[in-house]
């Protein structure tokens, strides 16, 4: 069994190895407080305790500043725009990728005889919600306010 992701926090598995722990008492096979912290890593398909905390205090590091669902503010094209957000996953690099649905629709199109507008996006953001796909002139395509 591999970890399931996202993993709980430390705070979290430490709850639930005390709730192990209180189980394996009902049922008379007491176990210390470390034994349950051991057996909750085996369980999650890792070698110890050590390598459980490691991993859930690395990936609560890595945490995106948003959820699904969140209302989030900011500039698409370099004009204004807020919604909600779809989806939301991690990618390599510390990066998001998010689905948006806009409350207003936005006119991608700059000339003045032509406009199509657009209400879902998708973007690539880092951390502090900048995309990383930009235009030609070097401007993000989204700027999230954080």
């Amino acid at each position: 069994m591999t970890t399931p992701d996202p993993l709980p926090s430390v705070e979290d598995l430490k709850a639930q190895a005390k709730r192990l722990r209180t189980q394996m008492a009902v049922l008379n096979t007491p176990v210390s407080h470390s034994q349950s912290l051991e057996l909750l890593a085996q369980q999650m398909g890792l070698r110890d305790w050590n390598t459980l905390q490691a991993r859930a205090s690395a990936l609560s590091n890595h945490r995106p500043p948003w959820a699904v669902g969140d209302f989030v503010r900011g500039r698409y094209l370099d004009q204004p725009c807020s919604g909600r957000i779809l989806s939301l996953s991690a990618v390599t690099g510390g990066r998001y990728r998010m689905t948006l649905h806009l409350d207003e629709a936005v006119d991608v199109v700059t000339f003045d005889s032509f406009s199509s507008f657009r209400q879902r996006i998708n973007a690539t953001v880092d951390p502090h919600g900048v995309s990383t796909g930009k235009r030609s002139d070097g401007v993000p395509h989204l700027v999230l306010k954080t």
